[in-house]
């Protein structure tokens, strides 16, 4: 286990960017993979959940499995440039890209052995969806931390589809015995993003129309691809309906991880810095954790330029910031920041005020007890935070520094390093080595741009 040593009190500058968007890699990747054709995705994050998937994926195409194992099991360091830092007027990074060559929905085979999904529950969720169109058994598995998430939140729908789906306990390992699928109407009890991207992706093999309504409104990735792919998606608020189709290889880049940018803004805005992130993603299903930012006085300006099949994707400026206040994120609110939670806990230990996150109990089911984790981060740094059931209330006021873990949680890792930045004193952070799972380059990016840190 690694650490990171905190000296507070430096302000922050520069232009920079973010690793690619694994949530959209993720998807990317099956598509590239289940396409008929070619396909070159361009700045696919090398993170390790994303390789998770290719790796699985490569075991079930004979056409783009040498592709695939390559690029996932390829240790290499990062080339110069990714989610680095430069000044304006220097050249930018150069183009990193995957060439994947598809054989369609038809050619995809039994894997000859476990399906490793590592510590990526989205990996899980949506290659079951892409088993379950697999006429074949699949086992999927991952590692300790993965095998005590809920799976039968994804083994449901697809059972109604008409694959046999075996959990351990509710658990993975998953057994699936895939193909004859039909369409349904699936009403997501819990809105789920990689429960509605797995539902719609079985229904890519599935006879006849395939519907999902989610009770609140969640990342949208999969059915902005689809439909850029020119398949028959019908997207309304709290509804989605897909018929079947073939699609042909795509050439994309994939946008900057807005998950990933949301502690350089946080970092920015406890620094009192003003900073600039180039070529992000602006998809408005994930833009919710900007407007609670703005609430609590971190001022944002968002430059969309252009699209990646069907992604918004442009610079994004920060303010320098005068101050923070309190909030609320309300339970229909949360799951559109879920992810961000961490981030934004750590950000209103530093406000005026209490900060409270209600409905919050889905935190307990992620990487770590997050709720827990989050409420021993805040108090080992000197700060308040209470655990009051569903809910997570945080106290503001500021931290001291000290010493914290990462509880081997990826979020918590660089949540609590952010939040060092503005304490009173310095800090430790343990298994901050956690961030490669989703920031590769999270501290050299930190500290090009100005912050004293250290690994240790």
């Amino acid at each position: 286990m690694s650490a990171l040593l905190v000296e507070p009190g430096t302000r922050l500058s520069g232009v920079t960017r973010v690793p690619g968007d694994k949530s959209i890699a993720h998807r990317w990747l099956i598509l590239a993979t289940t396409a008929r054709g070619s396909s070159r995705l361009v700045e696919v994050p090398r993170s390790l959940d994303v390789r998770s998937t290719a790796a699985c994926l490569a075991q079930v195409s004979t056409t783009a499995r040498a592709a695939l194992e390559g690029w996932a099991g390829n240790d290499r360091a990062e080339p110069d440039g990714h989610g680095s830092t430069w000044n304006r007027g220097d050249a930018a990074p150069p183009e990193r890209s995957l060439e994947v060559e598809g054989g369609g929905h038809d050619s995809l085979t039994a894997p000859a052995r476990e399906l490793n999904c590592g510590n990526s529950a989205t990996s899980m969720r949506l290659l079951a969806g892409v088993a379950a169109g697999i006429a074949a058994r699949s086992i999927l598995t991952g590692d300790e931390s993965l095998r005590r998430r809920p799976m039968e939140r994804a083994a449901v729908p697809l059972r109604a589809m008409g694959a046999g789906v075996d959990t351990t306990g509710g658990c993975a390992p998953l057994t699936i015995r895939g193909g004859g699928l039909r369409g349904i109407l699936y009403r997501v009890p819990i809105a789920s993003a990689q429960v509605k991207s797995c539902v719609l992706l079985a229904g890519l093999f599935a006879e006849g129309v395939t519907v999902v309504e989610e009770p609140a409104g969640t990342r949208d990735h999969t059915e902005r691809a689809l439909a850029a792919l020119g398949g028959p998606v019908v997207a309304e608020p709290g509804r989605v309906s897909l018929q079947p189709f073939q699609h042909v290889g795509f050439t994309g880049t994939v946008p900057g991880d807005l998950s990933s940018a949301a502690f350089l803004v946080a970092a920015a805005a406890l620094t009192g810095s003003a900073l600039t992130i180039t070529g992000v993603g602006l998809n408005p299903s994930r833009t919710r954790l900007l407007e609670v930012m703005g609430r609590m006085g971190v001022q944002t300006t968002q430059h969309v330029d252009h699209e990646e099949l069907g992604e918004p994707v442009g610079d994004l400026e920060v303010e320098a910031c005068a101050g923070l206040i309190g909030t609320r994120i309300e339970a229909a609110e949360l799951p559109l920041v879920i992810d961000e939670v961490p981030i934004l806990a750590l950000l209103a230990a530093h406000a005026t005020g209490e900060t409270w996150f209600l409905g919050a109990a889905e935190l307990r089911l992620k990487e770590s007890d997050r709720i827990a984790a989050l409420v021993a981060g805040v108090r080992a740094l000197g700060g308040r935070a209470q655990d009051e059931g569903p809910d997570l209330v945080v106290g503001g006021g500021g931290l001291s520094g000290g010493h914290a873990s990462g509880s081997g949680d990826h979020r918590m890792a660089m949540a609590l390093a952010i939040a060092a930045l503005a304490a009173r004193g310095p800090s430790r952070i343990d298994g901050i080595e956690a961030a490669e799972v989703s920031f590769p380059g999270f501290v050299p990016t930190l500290h090009g741009l100005g912050a004293r840190i250290e690994e240790a």
